[in-house]
């Protein structure tokens, strides 16, 4: 059913019928890209009730916002997720995809008009639901283990400077210890330990097993995009550890 727009820079309005209620208050923005080879192939995908995806918004290449489910309903974008022991990821969101075909298909850069819109868009969602700047996130962070978007040529840094989004300068390249797969002990733990108090979901086990490869993986497609290894070097660390010592102070309800 056709619904009014939310945001006065939504250009077209494609309701999908998939969403449902939503059982908690919108604390936070989740940004995806399509990972499909065309916008027409992504729309429609995200309006076919067989399956049952759906997203608040899309971005076109040209900048054209689509609206496709209210944001006072619980679209379904983030799928099996967490992130600061929340696992409802989609009650307490507003996803935004953007398209673009994603690392299976050539990953090209965002374009500028697209990235203008999306800054946009964001800037005026956070501004109108009071999303605190560290729950803007990527669909890689709340699902390490399952996805990859928007990617490390998503430009976080744009976003940040448009006033959306928590981040830090990636600390330099350098020499030292870093860890990786297979490496286990305390140092390990803590470095489990300073994600997860993050708020990505990861288990504090001591063993750099596949999920803390993954998880430090998402975390430096979003925060440390120069190299994404899974490898926990001393720039990761930093970067983390300044991130952590600058997060907005607010508790989530």
């Amino acid at each position: 059913m056709p619904f009014p727009p939310d945001s006065p820079l939504v250009g077209v309005l494609a309701p999908s019928p998939n969403h449902g209620e939503r059982r908690a208050p919108v604390d936070m923005l989740l940004l995806h890209y399509t990972g499909m080879e065309s916008a027409e192939a992504a729309v429609e995908r995200l309006r076919a009730v067989e399956a049952e995806v759906s997203a608040h918004y899309v971005v076109l290449e040209d900048g054209t916002i689509v609206q496709m489910v209210p944001e006072s309903r619980r679209a379904w974008h983030a799928g099996l997720s967490s992130w600061e022991g929340v696992t409802d990821i989609n009650s307490r969101s507003i996803g935004i995809e953007i398209v673009n075909p994603g690392h299976g298909q050539g990953y090209p850069d965002f374009p500028e008009a697209q990235m203008v819109a999306v800054a946009a868009l964001c800037a005026e969602i956070v501004e109108r639901h009071g999303i605190r700047a560290d729950r803007v996130l990527a669909h890689s962070d709340v699902a390490p283990l399952r996805k990859d978007d928007p990617g490390e040529k998503f430009p976080w840094h744009l976003m940040h400077h448009a006033g959306v989004g928590h981040l830090v300068h990636e600390a330099p390249m350098q020499g030292g210890r870093f860890f990786m797969l297979g490496d286990a002990g305390q140092p390990v733990a803590a470095l489990q330990s300073m994600l997860a108090l993050y708020g990505y979901g990861i288990a504090v086990t001591g063993a750099y097993d596949g999920e803390t490869e993954a998880v430090v993986r998402a975390f430096q497609r979003h925060f440390r995009r120069s190299k994404v290894d899974g490898v926990a070097d001393a720039s990761t660390i930093m970067t983390l550890r300044e991130l952590i010592m600058t997060r907005p102070g607010e508790e989530v309800a």
